[in-house]
């Protein structure tokens, strides 16, 4: 049964060779006077990407400031260094260049310049609704997290070790700059963890329980095997811009909820297990979603056996003949061949981090809390559950 649904991508995107040096025209479009530019490493500074930027605001005559600095499972202590840099020149649009942790820090700050009375924490927390929020746009340099056309954010309370999300249409971004160009000196293994966030945030929405939409599906199928294709390209050539292009505009389908319409709401559940791994050993997101998803499909297969044989006959491409709990196996193990035949690990240990029975528990406990008790669409999963998947995956 095809579920009611509302598509909403208000995002404007220019894609392409060059993008970046029309970010300050885009600025000013969209009512930019007095911009905070938020960037991660100094890597923006010293390839002259940043020199194309600021060239581009002198041009249309606008104010700017920097912040740098910004970390992978991005911290809310440069949120809040965010906010108070923003109060201080009165900011009035945030620009972020780089990928999903500097656009989701640039969107915590503007959630937090908007309403300055109140802690943007809480947001996260989910013990307040956003009522204002300063507009956000982006120069992508990473493709992975889709946040740059998303409704989305996320953030880790380093003091807590909690790493929280906050979605609402305020922050959806304004303009998104996306020139594949500027991620072709990433290291192959922030490629192939970008492809594996992009792929999960498909497979996040195809594992559903309660009707799907047929061509919602095949956009699906089709987005996750040219994912798939390209990053497989990208492992032997970095330098391919083509491949580079795929993979950049599929990043940005993939996470606008595109192929989400017409299902009955995503799963989610790996992705809220990983949020507390990377809470509290600080992993790279896409290898760590990379790590819990087998544990995860095979704890929950047997409650979503047509979608799981489906994935494994239109995606993974397996072999059709017998029953359909072997297929739908056999399309989990093609699964976990594709992530190492791209470097990414497909369980803890390979992930580099070996959890104690202590932490183990207090994982799942801290993600059953993050969830409201329960998560999940292929099966709705509890903290017992979450735990034994922990397990799983060591």
């Amino acid at each position: 049964m095809v579920n009611n649904f509302n598509f909403y991508s208000p995002t404007e995107v220019i894609f392409g060779k060059g993008a970046q040096c029309s970010t300050g025209k885009y600025i000013k479009k969209h009512g930019g006077t007095k911009v905070l530019v938020i960037h991660g490493s100094n890597r923006v500074l010293k390839n002259g990407l940043m020199d194309e930027i600021r060239a581009s605001m002198k041009e249309e005559e606008l104010a700017y400031e920097l912040l740098g600095g910004v970390v992978p499972n991005p911290r809310l202590s440069k949120v809040y260094e965010g906010i108070e840099l923003g109060k201080k020149m009165q900011a009035d649009f945030i620009l972020a260049v780089g990928g999903g942790s500097v656009i989701d820090t640039a969107k915590a700050v503007a959630y937090g310049l908007a309403e300055k009375d109140k802690d943007v924490w809480t947001l996260f927390e989910h013990t307040r609704t956003a009522e204002k929020c300063l507009p956000v746009a982006s120069v992508l340099t990473i493709a992975a997290a889709g946040s740059e056309t998303s409704m989305g954010a996320v953030i880790t309370n380093e003091e807590t070790k909690e790493k929280r999300a906050y979605d609402d249409n305020l922050a959806r971004p304004k303009f998104a700059i996306m020139n594949p160009a500027l991620t072709i000196e990433l290291s192959d293994y922030q490629t192939q963890s970008g492809c594996t966030d992009i792929m999960m945030h498909t497979m996040e929405r195809y594992f559903t329980n309660g009707g799907n939409m047929e061509i919602t599906d095949s956009i699906a199928e089709g987005l996750l095997r040219t994912v798939m294709t390209n990053a497989k390209i990208l492992h032997a050539n970095p330098q391919d811009y083509d491949a580079r292009a795929e993979v950049m505009w599929a990043g940005s389908l993939a996470h606008n909820n595109l192929t989400g319409c017409g299902n009955a709401g995503g799963d989610f559940a790996t992705h809220m297990l990983e949020h507390e791994i990377g809470g509290m050993f600080d992993v790279t997101h896409g290898a760590g979603l990379a790590a819990v998803w087998p544990s995860w499909a095979k704890y929950v297969y047997k409650n979503a056996l047509p979608r799981f044989v489906r994935y494994a006959v239109n995606v993974m491409q397996v072999d059709p003949e017998g029953t359909d709990e072997e297929i739908a196996l056999k399309g989990i193990a093609a699964m976990e061949e594709f992530y190492h035949s791209i470097g990414m690990p497909v369980n803890m240990k390979e992930l580099g981090v070996t959890p104690t029975d202590r932490q183990i528990h207090e994982m799942a406990v801290r993600c059953a809390k993050a969830c409201g008790g329960q998560k999940g669409s292929a099966k709705i999963l509890c903290q017992d559950d979450m735990e034994e998947i922990y397990r799983l995956a060591l």
